[in-house]
């Protein structure tokens, strides 16, 4: 199965989409250098801008691509190099994906256990569940830019909309849920890798956000999350 997963032809198919995206970058990108240059931007801040943004991408990135060689042991290399290139997010994707693998009987991830049943549920699912960001744009992002001005003025003020109330309360769910999975397996003698290693990264995140308080060192606000999940993945490798 994993000779097929890592097929040239799957590779051709997968590398064609991302390259076009690529291209769609690359124009977006010269026509905001135009703009600017249009509205009277000296070309030095231009690059300034650019360089600035590309630095901070790299870094942060890692994380993602950490995210790809995970899958690609059990989905390939293509398909998560897409999933993960495009439109996707690492916690959704592995989620989503995990989830799927339990739902249609292999148990999780894994290359012994993929069929091509299983690998085309799951990637159904981490394509098909993520797509309507894009088509919602289509018919409430302007309705929704318009709202934007409202919630900044609101927010000078102090005030809190219950789009912020509500997704804090979402995520405090989700962390929640993840803790009580990760207690449950250590109290019931599942092990106790995960809760540690949810500990070590929650540990090294609130390291970076306090350093990232200090002036000098508020760069490393934008490797929080690359860096927190090496040393998650560090402390997985020296514990188990």
């Amino acid at each position: 199965m994993q000779e097929q997963l890592n097929s040239p032809v799957l590779y051709l198919i997968c590398g064609a989409i991302i390259l076009f995206v690529a291209a769609i970058c690359v124009i977006f990108l010269f026509r905001a250098w135009r703009a600017g240059l249009a509205i009277g931007m000296e070309p030095g801040r231009l690059r300034r801008a650019v360089t600035s943004s590309a630095a901070f991408t790299v870094l942060p990135s890692v994380g993602i691509l950490l995210g790809v060689i995970a899958l690609s042991g059990s989905l390939g290399t293509p398909w998560p190099w897409l999933r993960l290139s495009v439109i996707g997010a690492l916690h959704y994707e592995t989620q989503v994906a995990q989830a799927a693998a339990e739902q249609v009987g292999i148990g999780g991830l894994s290359a012994q256990g993929m069929t091509p049943r299983a690998f085309a549920t799951i990637a159904l699912l981490m394509s098909g569940c993520i797509m309507w960001g894009m088509v919602l744009s289509l018919f409430f992002n302007r309705r929704y830019t318009e709202k934007l001005g409202t919630k900044e003025e609101n927010a000078k003020k102090g005030k809190k909309g219950f789009a912020d109330t509500a997704m804090t309360a979402m995520f405090i769910g989700l962390i929640s849920c993840y803790l009580g999975s990760y207690i449950g397996g250590a109290a019931t003698g599942s092990g106790i890798v995960p809760l540690a290693v949810c500990a070590a990264s929650a540990a090294a995140m609130a390291l970076f956000t306090a350093l990232s308080k200090h002036r000098r060192l508020s760069w490393l606000e934008s490797f929080s999350v690359a860096g927190s999940m090496l040393i998650g993945m560090l402390a997985a490798v020296v514990l188990a």
